[in-house]
């Protein structure tokens, strides 16, 4: 209490307001005395708000002590009430503790009266730092169990996708093995390519639910968010249309990110698609990025969120805004406010995944009628920004004659994968597990060439028997594939330097360039050292 009390006192006497005055200056206490007399004036007084304490006579001419502890409990209801009575009997003291009041004293004790107000005080700061630490942790309680509810969708998501994917994959392979074996005019070839249409949709389903579920495949570089988003501006006019106004507000010398280049793209894509969305009668979408601190203070506040430098990439717009319950629910896979047909409800969850395996945080303000701002951090860091690797040339000789063991639990896909390999002049010994891989291994006396492994199956993973495989066979070059990647390949999703990997689905032209890709490459005997040394 080092600075001055503010204290309300209601009282229609001027000796006892001289009274009061005089017991509170005895005691030294540091004060600010408003008198009011009558009950318009008291009301006034209650509605400008900031006082510290409440001191009342219990009897006035047209005002009584009951009611004006009543009209201060609706307008002030954690300021201390005291009342300064003259007589009263103990069922009275009782009635106003009861009404509310925080202690009384009487007239003919004001030597009582600064302890029981520096109590009251102290007691109503605690009493507040209580209800503030209550909301902090019901407020970090709220935002772990949104994280848990997120990581367990994810989980699900991940799942689903892992399985679909694996499904999609022998769609789209065989349909396309049965175009290849269609002649141009016949009229079945329209179906096919239809299904394949109808997988390749599917197969962007489940890559928005593996990004959303964090089991991507990360391809990260050093990079210059101002760069990205100078470049990528050309292409986000036209997207929006003319009626909205696109603005852009880049810090110089911003910060360096780590991220997939593509991912964060892909990122701004998504979040300007979904505030052009939210303008439809045109207004202001804003793009703005700055070198951030997030301190402890904010960490406490945000759960999961490490203190530390961060880049932030903001859009704002101008929109219709959201509510409170929308707003709960608007990074969920399949949750959207669009009409039937106009949105997946993944746009926004693809975000939040990206942005999480990419280590950052996503913070969202939104009310109706006044627009949306969505912040992301990403952390920054030390280094060089890398600039993007040209694309690779397609090959156009995508036959070979080179041995391959192909491992891989799935039936289905491992047929698919056999009969594309055998079709282009590839000597395939396949296993449906590593129990099998190995033996083969072992007894192959020739050179086998490539393994194309499954990451995720029973018994031993795709990375053990790439590695078990290389102390007998140290020529084999490896090739993992996978539905999803939370497994031992990536680390937390991030592709390590010197692996080749190929999502699932894929289609029988991409398999048979990643084959030729990887065969073609320099030895990879390193590899098995760097799976080695990583794989605590």
């Amino acid at each position: 209490m080092g600075m001055a009390l503010r204290i309300l006192h209601l009282a229609d006497n001027p000796d006892d307001q001289e009274l009061v005055r005089r017991a509170l200056a005895k005691e030294d206490m540091a004060c600010e005395l408003v008198h009011v007399e009558t009950h318009v004036d008291f009301l006034v007084a209650l509605k400008r708000n900031g006082w510290d304490l409440i001191l009342a006579d219990y009897m006035l001419p047209s005002f009584d002590g009951l009611s004006a502890l009543a009209l201060a409990r609706e307008l002030c209801p954690d300021v201390p009430f005291i009342f300064v009575a003259g007589a009263i009997g103990e069922d009275a003291a009782i009635a106003f503790l009861k009404a509310g009041a925080t202690d009384y004293v009487q007239k003919d004790h004001l030597s009582r009266l600064a302890h029981v107000v520096r109590r009251a005080v102290r007691e109503a700061e605690e009493r507040k730092e209580r209800k503030l630490a209550d909301e902090d942790r019901t407020r970090l309680e709220e935002q772990l169990r949104q994280a848990h509810k997120m990581e367990a969708i994810g989980r699900l998501a991940g799942g689903i996708a892992h399985d679909f994917n694996n499904l999609l994959t022998a769609i789209s392979g065989y349909s396309e093995c049965v175009l290849d074996s269609l002649d141009v005019d016949s009229p079945a070839r329209t179906n096919v390519m239809q299904i394949m249409k109808a997988s390749e949709r599917a197969a962007a389903l489940t890559r928005q639910l593996l990004a959303f579920s964090r089991r991507q495949v990360l391809e990260s570089k050093v990079m210059d968010l101002n760069a990205v988003v100078t470049n990528f501006e050309a292409m986000l006019t036209p997207l929006i249309g003319e009626d909205i106004h696109l603005m852009t507000a880049l810090q110089p010398g911003l910060g360096l990110i780590k991220a997939d280049p593509g991912q964060i793209e892909q990122v701004i894509l998504n979040l300007t698609v979904n505030a052009r969305d939210a303008m439809p009668k045109g207004g202001r979408l804003t793009i703005e990025t700055a070198n951030v601190e997030l301190d402890e203070a904010y960490a406490c506040k945000h759960i999961l969120v490490p203190p530390g430098p961060y880049v932030m990439l903001a859009l704002s717009d101008t929109g219709n805004g959201m509510d409170a319950d929308t707003q709960a629910h608007i990074f969920e896979p399949f949750f959207t406010t669009k009409e039937p047909g106009k949105g997946t409800g993944l746009g926004l969850a693809t975000v939040y995944g990206i942005v999480k395996q990419s280590g950052g945080n996503i913070w969202l303000y939104s009310e109706p009628g006044k627009g949306t701002t969505i912040k992301i951090y990403l952390p920054r860091v030390e280094g060089v920004a890398e600039g993007r690797e040209p694309a690779r040339p397609r090959f156009l000789e995508l036959r070979g004659s080179e041995t391959v063991l192909l491992v891989e639990d799935e039936t289905m896909v491992r047929g698919l994968a056999r009969q594309i390999l055998e079709a282009h002049g590839y000597a395939v010994w396949e296993a449906r597990d590593s129990a099998e891989a190995l033996s083969l291994g072992h007894a192959h006396s020739g050179a086998i060439h490539l393994l194309v492994t499954d990451v995720v199956m029973p018994g031993m993973s795709g990375r053990e028997v790439a590695a078990r495989l290389g102390m007998v066979h140290p020529e084999t070059k490896v090739l993992y594939m996978s539905g999803y990647t939370a497994d031992a390949v990536v680390h937390h999703g991030v592709l390590n330097a010197g692996l080749a990997f190929l999502q699932k689905p894929f289609s029988a032209n991409a398999f048979l360039c990643k084959v030729r890709e990887v065969l073609d490459s320099p030895s990879s005997r390193t590899v098995y050292g760097r799976m080695t040394a990583s794989s605590g």
